[in-house]
């Protein structure tokens, strides 16, 4: 059977990361479905070209508007591409999961809102709130209002641009925890942009067996503490071991992404509805 062509956007600058397993991990539930290949776009300044199906685009480390004007110029001419292509009718479609680095990127792009540092570091496992118009995302489907997510950011996206995500025809699909007693604005956590591009503030590749293999390692435990509070740590590692939480937003949101990508492209992959079922979630 033809498989979808799947290109993964590196965006950790060489830097060791978590994400880059928990991706792989979760592709590898599909097979021989999804052929993928991975481009280095901090270090070696690559992008894909448009003959990818599918992309994701990972988290990162630093300032999201920061850049060398080599690779970050690269950068939004793909995701300009992207969206240009799915603007006509007759193309078929390509689908976009942006992470957190890339999802700060592409909402300061398009112009949909502002990127600020944090007054504190977001470390570990926080709730998330699912908006109005977030209700029917069917990428949430299964999870909970509040639900949990995996959160490791100095910048946030704020002060969104409501005429600018009108005409985008974009969404805010879930806010950061509600803090009354803090007078801040809420981040934005979860954008719809279009029917085929997504993206989200926090890490939902984040699986809670090897997250909890990381944070245990005594030194990083001796870490997290001194800079996060010990009563910090121990909630983020009490959420780890709870199945309803980071592993479930783990379990439904990505898969869902590439399910309903890899259903949209079936009938272009030619494939037989009985070598979708199981893998599509038909």
């Amino acid at each position: 059977m033809e498989t979808a062509r799947l290109a993964i956007l590196d965006m950790y600058e060489g830097l060791p990361n978590q994400g880059m397993r928990c991706i792989k991990e979760i592709l590898s539930q599909f097979g021989d479905v999804v052929e993928w290949e991975v481009f280095d776009v901090r270090s070696l300044a690559e992008v894909p070209d448009l003959s990818f199906d599918i992309y994701i685009s990972t988290g990162g480390p630093g300032n999201p508007t920061d850049g060398d004007g080599v690779w970050d110029v690269k950068y939004y001419k793909w995701l300009d591409a992207v969206w240009q292509w799915n603007q006509n009718p007759e193309n078929s479609r390509k689908h976009v999961f942006l992470i957190c680095h890339s999802f700060q990127m592409a909402c300061l792009h398009f112009g949909l809102a502002s990127i600020s540092r944090r007054k504190s570091v977001s470390f570990g496992t926080f709730i998330c709130h699912i908006t109005e118009e977030g209700h029917d995302e069917p990428l949430f489907d299964g999870l909970e209002n509040p639900f949990y997510v995996a959160d490791f950011r100095d910048f946030q996206v704020t002060q969104p641009d409501e005429a600018r995500f009108e005409d985008m025809g974009a969404k805010i699909i879930a806010l950061e925890k509600q803090r009354p007693h803090i007078a801040l604005e809420r981040a934005l956590m979860a954008v719809r942009f279009s029917e085929e591009i997504f993206g989200v503030q926090f890490h939902p590749e984040a699986d809670s067996e090897g997250m909890l293999k990381h944070f245990l390692d005594p030194e990083r435990s001796r870490k997290i503490t001194l800079e996060h509070s010990e009563e910090k740590y121990l909630e983020m590692i009490e959420h780890l071991k709870d199945p309803g939480k980071i592993g479930l937003t783990h379990d439904i949101i990505l898969p869902l992404f590439l399910r309903r990508a890899l259903g949209a492209l079936s009938g272009k992959l030619t494939a037989s509805s009985s070598q979708l079922a199981g893998v599509y979630g038909y």
